[in-house]
């Protein structure tokens, strides 16, 4: 009797804690986005290439997130929120023309290398997002155009 005691307030202090929680949320954003510095307007992508980057990488990787419901819960958004602020630091379509040349061809050649081990998209994305994980045919396709927009760049 006593542990059932103990297990109803336990559970109502859980309960009490996720609704607080629920009032410290991470701000959601989608930054405006000009068209003139997407990676769209900077390199020659074929369409295959832009829906493989539109179904495995763009949710993370630009100004033009779509939130999901779930993201609205806490503790799921502060999880979801932190990846997508550090994804668009590290590479950003939205802000692709902001990139120097030398940066440029880093960020295509690890787009290549990440995909290939299985790195990207993260395994946490892809049960969540169905056909966001890039089919064999998908990663040689844009491995294929990342090595030829790297050519294209100035040495």
């Amino acid at each position: 009797m006593r542990v059932l005691k103990i297990l109803k307030w336990l559970m109502l202090v859980v309960a009490c804690l996720f609704i607080a929680i629920q009032f410290k949320r991470p701000a959601r954003t989608n930054p405006p986005v000009d068209q003139a510095q997407t990676i769209t307007a900077h390199t020659q992508m074929t369409p295959q290439v832009q829906q493989i980057l539109n179904q495995s990488c763009r949710d993370c990787h630009s100004n033009e997130t779509a939130w999901p419901l779930y993201t609205n819960i806490s503790p799921v958004s502060w999880f979801v929120v932190d990846h997508v602020d550090h994804a668009r630091k590290d590479l950003n379509f939205s802000e692709w023309g902001k990139y120097d040349q030398r940066r440029q061809g880093r960020r295509l050649q690890q787009m290549c290398d990440l995909v290939k081990d299985g790195s990207m998209p993260l395994s946490s994305y892809t049960p969540l997002h169905p056909g966001s994980k890039p089919t064999a045919e998908d990663i040689k396709t844009l491995c294929a155009w990342t090595e030829a927009e790297r050519a294209r760049l100035p040495r």
